[in-house]
């Protein structure tokens, strides 16, 4: 069964060796076909591909998924692995009932963590959750998915947080198949929990960089009142992108025998972020703080604040390039 539900997908999560297949088509087809084998015209495989390439092509139902497969040229479709039928040889794709009927039994948990990178030996993993435009429906709220992606911008895996649940019980599943050996996971307040501290640094040898805000209101408290006018290990940065320009103030600072009630903290972090809106000179301050359980050899002011920065990435521009390349052409 799969650590997301209890369809038919992965026996277990997939090896290091089926995560590093190359090619999406020789990831897919490790899982298992949840489909009765009389009647099988397509491969699984096929059906995913023609998917996410519909989707990734503008295709918002399954209907037009299939509309999408039934309009695409013969090479296409070889390259989406229709094999040839008939007489004349032609390739036909599969129906939107077929498309329904496969994407609805297969685990979206199976796809997510074959085709995710592998994190071991990366420098960090930031998890973070986001709703899924246009998934609401007037049956069922909006999907809402908890991601871990690397600094680099490559999604590791996700999982859909079940309703009537928030992210912080999906936290040590969504991890727990990888080697995090060594690797720093960042994730915001929601996550600043003493369990996930105790996970991370003693089941999975990884370090944390967690912030705090008022949701732990009580070591909240105790960060904002440490001493950090006397801090002397900072670090200044300034960039500019997106429409506005941005100063960032980091100061770190051991608190080692100063009586934090959290699970193996050792060093606190306090980072000010000035920002210039360009168009309408607006200019905003926003404090956060953080904790880490690495030390001030393990990680200066300068480490902190690139990992306290958000990696960002658009998944469906990453997916589609990916497919393009593998498929040989671009999609149409």
């Amino acid at each position: 069964m799969c650590r997301q539900s209890a369809t038919v997908c992965l026996a277990k999560s997939p090896s290091r060796q089926q995560r590093e297949l190359l090619g999406t088509a020789a990831r897919l087809a490790v899982l298992p076909d949840p489909r009765d084998r009389r009647g099988r015209r397509h491969t699984l495989t096929s059906v995913l591909l023609t998917a996410a390439c519909a989707v990734l092509a503008g295709a918002r139902s399954y209907l037009a998924i299939g509309q999408w497969g039934r309009h695409v040229p013969q090479d296409t479709l070889a390259r989406l692995g229709f094999p040839m039928r008939g007489p004349l040889g032609v390739r036909r794709p599969a129906s939107p009932s077929t498309l329904r009927r496969a994407l609805t039994l297969v685990c979206p948990g199976g796809p997510a963590d074959l085709l995710g990178h592998d994190p071991t030996g990366t420098e960090s993993v930031a998890v973070d959750g986001k709703t899924a435009r246009g998934s609401r429906t007037d049956a069922a709220p909006a999907a809402h998915l908890l991601s871990a992606v690397t600094a680099a911008g490559r999604a590791v895996s996700q999982l859909r947080v079940p309703d009537k649940t928030n992210e912080i019980t999906g936290f040590t599943a969504l991890l727990t198949p990888f080697d995090l050996t060594g690797t720093v996971v960042t994730a915001d307040a929601l996550h600043t929990q003493r369990e996930h501290a105790t996970w991370l640094v003693e089941v999975k040898k990884a370090h944390y960089l967690l912030v705090v805000k008022g949701n732990q209101p009580t070591l909240h408290t105790a960060l904002k009142s440490l001493p950090w006018k006397e801090v002397t290990a900072r670090r200044y940065d300034r960039e500019a992108g997106h429409g506005r320009r941005e100063t960032r103030s980091v100061r770190t600072l051991t608190v080692t025998g100063l009586g934090l009630d959290f699970p193996h903290v050792v060093q606190a972090a306090k980072i000010l972020r000035h920002r210039t809106d360009l168009k309408t000179g607006k200019v905003t301050r926003q404090t956060a703080h953080a904790i880490t359980d690495m030390t001030a050899r393990e990680a200066s002011p300068q480490l902190i604040g690139r990992l306290a920065k958000r990696p960002s990435t658009r998944p469906g521009c990453l997916l589609r390039l990916r497919l393009s390349r593998q498929l040989g052409g671009p999609l149409r």
